[in-house]
């Protein structure tokens, strides 16, 4: 095992390789706009996964999976030339989901916006169902105290 510090630091220098060599090397017409947006390693430094988003429609996103599937063999001799580790690692390429999930994200944070707008014009008119302050003060609980004491009846007396 090694360590995670150098492992994280392996992933850097990965991600860093793999774009430059997809940027000089790789000539495929299949491979659009891509970028490397993360990549990962295993602790024992065998396993690298890079994280990718592109550009496009769901077409030209298939079509760069494939690209890079294709180019896996030339990417990894990349990798093995550019980093000091006794064995290079395999490499798998996966989609990331980040920006679909960040719209996703932002279309809920409208609609939450939306109703607040509307929650807030509806307020404007709105007027309270009893009291604008429905809880007992101290105060009250004192001046009905002394209300509610029993007064002396002078015909109890007798």
């Amino acid at each position: 095992m090694a360590d995670p510090a150098r492992a994280a630091k392996l992933a850097d220098r990965i991600k860093v390789v793999v774009a430059q060599a997809l940027e000089r090397r790789i000539k495929d017409p299949r491979l659009g706009f891509v970028t490397i947006t993360d990549a990962r390693v295993t602790n024992d430094l065998q396993h690298a996964t890079v994280y990718y988003t592109v550009f496009g429609d769901e077409a030209q996103q298939a079509d760069t999976k494939a690209a890079l599937d294709s180019a896996r063999g030339i990417l990894r001799s990349e990798v093995g030339k550019n980093i000091t580790v006794r064995l290079t690692p395999t490499l798998e390429f996966v989609a990331d989901e980040i920006p679909v999930n960040a719209s996703h994200l932002e279309e809920l944070i409208r609609e939450a916006k939306k109703r607040d707008e509307e929650l807030a014009a509806l307020k404007q008119g709105a007027a309270y169902a009893g009291e604008a302050d429905p809880y007992r003060r101290d105060e009250e609980d004192d001046e009905e105290d002394l209300q509610d004491a029993p007064a002396e009846d002078s015909d109890a007396r007798s």
